[in-house]
């Protein structure tokens, strides 16, 4: 007799079989307490995973670690990413997984504001209060040293506006480039806004492809590129 679907998921899922991607966006000082309780209790029932451990697994197909593993991405490039969602990673022993819009990093912090009003960047009122809304550079290249930093566009775009070669050079590419300058490492993952998956345009899957990303993320899954 076949087993349910659902029952074969879940002894996959204890099995250590798969790995849980959680998305979060601002992270406001005002909720640390809430959020150091939530990444503990997945500290407690997951296993970090490095871009070594995501490697590992695509290579070979099997997970190695005893528990499932759990990649929480914190996206956009925010200020409290570095100064809230990391240390807290840190304290539990979790691998924290940022994608940084890089135009968002590099704008001058009295425009901040205005830019994410008009990048689709989501605010809290805690956001607009304290200077910076976006993270430095000096941040990214600290947060580099510890965590998972790659390019969620250059301008926070979705394939579907990102239209010309100039556009898709300096969303794709550019960012890319900007980011492995700043941090001195490889940017090994990409993600469009809205977290598109790969496999929908043909010239924005070979831009991708093209500029030496490994990764995807998608809603629905983490592509293996290249």
């Amino acid at each position: 007799m076949t087993k349910p679907a659902f029952d074969t998921t879940r002894e996959q899922l204890t099995g250590g079989h798969f790995i849980r991607v959680v998305n979060y966006h601002s992270t406001p000082r005002s909720a640390e307490a809430e959020l150091r309780e939530e990444l503990g209790r997945y500290a407690r029932d997951y296993a970090p995973v490095t871009l070594a451990d995501l490697d590992l697994l695509y290579e070979t197909g099997t997970w190695h670690k005893e528990k499932p593993g759990l990649i929480p991405v914190f996206y956009e490039g925010y200020r409290n990413s570095a100064t809230v969602a990391a240390p807290l990673c840190d304290e539990v022993g979790l691998t924290g997984w940022f994608p940084i819009a890089t135009s968002f990093v590099d704008c001058d912090p009295e425009h901040q504001e205005a830019f994410a009003r008009a990048h689709w960047i989501s605010l809290v009122e805690e956001d607009t209060k304290g200077g910076r809304i976006a993270m430095s550079w000096d941040e990214v290249r600290d947060l580099s040293t510890r965590h998972v930093v790659y390019p969620h566009t250059a301008h926070h775009e979705g394939f579907d506006t990102v239209l010309s070669a100039e556009d898709i050079e300096r969303e794709v590419v550019e960012s890319k480039r900007m980011l492995e300058a700043v941090t001195g490492q490889e940017a090994p993952a990409f993600v469009w806004l809205h977290g598109s998956s790969y496999g929908q345009s043909p010239a924005h899957d070979r831009a991708v492809k093209d500029a030496g990303y490994r990764y995807q993320f998608a809603n629905t899954m983490i592509h293996r590129v290249n």
